[in-house]
């Protein structure tokens, strides 16, 4: 190729039916979305320019803007609301929703598979050890890595992941979120304040 020429654009992505919605919880509102496969994403302080984000965001992403009919990926969605809203009532401890994987490939993958499967409410597991889970030793960092791509916080509970000296380690959203998520699970106390 020479400079004069230019490489093909490349093909807008196929559009793909997809959906939106808000929950309340009691950490602050969360924007999901679903397509017909399952739960693609949750996001958390889902405000008007958090939810704008996002959503301009999936609509690149999936070719298209999100179904404001009814639709499969509607009900998905509604299937995911109320078990969320379950989990933040205290009346649910595991989640059924199908998940859609597409937003994360690779070691992130394998990763968070393994921690969805493999960490169940109420207790927690070191960076460390969810690294040796996949068969890859001395990843602890990598994990942390995968831990803040989550595009399923909650439901893939990355706030169960914790440091190998009983440290909080962190998490993008801010560890008073974490620290809530932990308590509501019985791993921590309720924060005095």
């Amino acid at each position: 190729m020479t400079d004069l020429e230019t490489a093909p654009a490349a093909a807008p992505p196929r559009p793909q039916e997809w959906a939106w919605a808000t929950v309340g919880a009691s950490i602050g509102p969360l924007g999901i979305a679903a397509t017909p496969r399952g739960l693609l994403q949750v996001i958390f302080r889902a405000g008007a320019a958090e939810t704008a984000e996002a959503v301009a965001g999936l609509t690149r992403r999936m070719g298209t803007g999100p179904a404001s009919g009814p639709c499969a990926a509607r009900e998905v969605l509604d299937r995911a609301s109320a078990e969320l809203t379950a989990y933040f009532a205290g009346r649910r401890e595991t989640f059924s929703v199908p998940l859609d994987w597409s937003l994360t490939s690779g070691f992130n993958r394998r990763v968070l598979r393994e921690l969805a499967g493999g960490v169940p409410y109420g207790t927690v597991v070191s960076y460390q050890d969810l690294a040796d889970r996949v068969g890859e030793r001395g990843a602890a960092r990598a994990v942390g890595v995968a831990m803040g791509s989550n595009p399923l916080p909650v439901v893939v509970p990355c706030h169960r992941v914790i440091e190998s000296n009983g440290g909080l380690g962190g998490f993008g959203s801010g560890l008073e979120i974490k620290r809530a998520l932990l308590s509501l699970e019985g791993v921590l106390p309720e924060p005095l304040f």
